[in-house]
């Protein structure tokens, strides 16, 4: 059925939607989807309706071209149209969306009627692994903030996506040819180790500083990209200090870990911005490991820069964490534990 897509009309068929009262005054839902896209919308051994019976508690069925499920309070039927007219959005462009997919629009819906659809903060890496989606209404703001802003800043907790998220957007940026180079910098700083112990020459004592970076990258293409886009300069790779004096032109720039710059780092680093370039500064201010009476740059930018015409600051917390599940146990236990 996948092959049939590019003989779709421009505009899909809409989905018909019908709400029928059950016994106990909650309401079932019958909906009708175009025969061509039905494949597409069930998914795979119809894992994605699976997905949506797991997150619902209501049994999903299918008869014909019709997906009915019985008894939703107002909340679950909301969750089941939004969910609905994402899949058949996804479905009627040709792609193939699947439980994962599933997963982040029911993360992104907040009930408010306002949501985006997911498609809109999809981030497509080309020769990538995955398509990457945000999983909530934070990672969404985020992406649209580095889609439309010169300079992003995202804060959080470790786990939440913000260098995942911004490596994923740098990456579709340059292979899109929308940028012509990725930078990758990051303060060195120690958090408890010291650095000048490290074994070997300047090279390999950095290298554990930018490893998170590579691996970031890693999960999201094939090694041997990231290689070719190496030699041939496309990425580039280096201490937040081997930034001072340069003038960075059409490049997609990411800061990590700027909690660790100082204040003159950073007005250093944001005025390294040169002509059709973007930056993107992420950070934790729960883990400065900055030496004491050193104030954080990543803290003062955020206090004299918000609502400046062309930034955006995006804020995430332990709900947008998308790491193993403890992760968000550790990091309120912590928090819990500093009040």
């Amino acid at each position: 059925m996948i092959d049939d897509f590019p003989l779709l009309p421009q505009y899909p068929p809409k989905v018909r939607i019908e709400a029928h009262h059950v016994c106990n005054g909650e309401k079932s839902i019958s909906i009708s989807i175009d025969t061509a896209l039905l494949q597409a919308v069930c998914g795979t051994n119809d894992a994605n309706l699976k997905a949506l019976e797991n997150a619902l508690g209501s049994p999903i069925t299918v008869r014909g071209n019709e997906i009915e499920t019985p008894g939703l309070d107002n909340d679950s039927r909301q969750r089941f149209n939004y969910v609905m007219e994402n899949l058949k959005a996804a479905a009627s462009s040709g792609e193939t969306p699947d439980e994962e997919y599933v997963r982040s629009v029911l993360a992104c819906f907040s009930g408010t009627g306002r949501e985006t659809p997911i498609r809109e903060n999809l981030i497509t890496v080309p020769h990538g692994f995955s398509k990457v989606y945000p999983r909530g209404p934070g990672q969404a703001e985020y992406v649209r903030g580095m889609r439309t802003a010169d300079i992003t800043f995202c804060v959080g907790p470790a786990g939440t996506g913000k260098t995942y998220l911004a490596i994923a957007m740098a990456l579709s940026q340059v292979m899109n040819k929308k940028a012509r180079k990725l930078i990758l910098t990051r303060p060195v700083v120690e958090a408890g180790e010291s650095l000048g112990y490290l074994p070997g020459d300047l090279a390999q004592k950095i290298n554990p500083y930018l490893r998170p970076l590579y691996d970031a990258m890693e999960a999201l293409v094939p090694f041997d990209f990231i290689s070719r886009m190496e030699e041939n300069r496309s990425i580039e790779i280096a201490p937040l200090a081997y930034m001072r004096g340069r003038s960075l032109n059409d490049a997609f720039i990411i800061l990590d870990e700027a909690q660790n710059t100082t204040k003159e780092q950073m007005k250093m680093f944001l005025t390294r911005l040169g002509h059709k370039s973007r930056a993107v500064i992420t950070g934790d201010t729960t883990q400065i490991d900055l030496p004491k009476r050193v104030d954080s740059g990543l803290l003062q930018a955020l206090s004299i820069l918000k609502g400046i015409d062309g930034i955006h600051i995006s804020y995430l917390n332990t709900g947008d964490v998308v790491r193993h599940p403890l992760i968000k146990k550790i990091i309120s236990a912590y928090e819990k534990e500093s009040l």
